[in-house]
């Protein structure tokens, strides 16, 4: 049970931290309530190392939901920026030749600005899934691949967190200017003669594009953690924790 509670709270104290936020770990611990928490000197039991865990992953996937949050948290992430959809990208390249290349990063940004307005929609439903998750899934995670507690988010939040996302890119792609950006985009290329008319739905691609960045950042952070935790906190948890 130590060593569940020790690599899933790695991942939820550390896995999203960027360099800014080396004291992540040290703000999870302290919100850990004494004597619930798991941390003793004998070592926890399974309820007070699953009640452990959940906090620490609570705490931790809140702060990778802000991280995309704020602003240019997909715009300025090369790993998770929304990129034009592979269907009009000719059509943009096109556009940008003939000197309207501002037009297409205008439309790119507005993108990924939507996206960034969606995603606080996401903490909710990772508290809820952290609230459900019984030991034998910590076990499970604990057992499984480079990305475990990735696709445990995935399978307990991807539906639901389409449905939330959905409406929120929609409204801030009105709000943002994506259909205008597109549209602008668009226009100098439709104005060719013997083009072919492209249609795409833009609320469906900067969801999932949204959703796909936010696992991605999730299984990235947790592949670290899981190959060299040695390296980053050990110690820390040997003294937290006991062993």
């Amino acid at each position: 049970m130590k060593k569940i509670l020790c690599v899933l709270v790695l991942f939820g104290a550390i896995g999203f931290a960027s360099p800014a936020e080396a004291g992540i770990l040290d703000d999870i611990l302290n919100r850990l309530p004494e004597g619930k928490s798991g941390v003793s000197q004998t070592g926890p039991d399974q309820k007070t190392t699953v009640s452990g865990l959940k906090e620490a992953l609570a705490i931790g996937t809140e702060k990778a939901v802000k991280a995309l949050s704020k602003k240019d948290g997909y715009f300025g992430d090369e790993m998770v920026k929304i990129l034009l959809p592979e269907k009009i990208r000719k059509a943009a390249d096109m556009v940008a030749k003939l000197g309207f290349q501002k037009q297409v990063d205008r439309f790119t940004l507005s993108m990924n600005r939507a996206a960034e307005a969606a995603a606080p929609k996401a903490t909710d439903l990772f508290v809820d899934a952290i609230k459900a998750m019984s030991f034998d899934d910590a076990r499970k995670i604990l057992q499984g691949g480079d990305t475990a507690a990735t696709d445990f988010f995935k399978a307990k939040t991807s539906d639901k967190l389409y449905g939330e996302f959905r409406p929120v890119v929609a409204a801030n792609m009105n709000k943002v200017g994506v259909t205008k950006a597109y549209k602008d985009m668009m226009a100098p290329y439709e104005a060719l003669p013997l083009v072919p008319r492209e249609s795409i739905d833009l609320d469906h691609y900067v969801t999932n594009k949204a959703l796909d960045g936010l696992f991605l950042m999730i299984a990235g952070e947790e592949k670290k953690i899981r190959n060299d935790p040695a390296a980053r906190v050990t110690d820390i948890l040997k003294t937290v924790f006991g062993k």
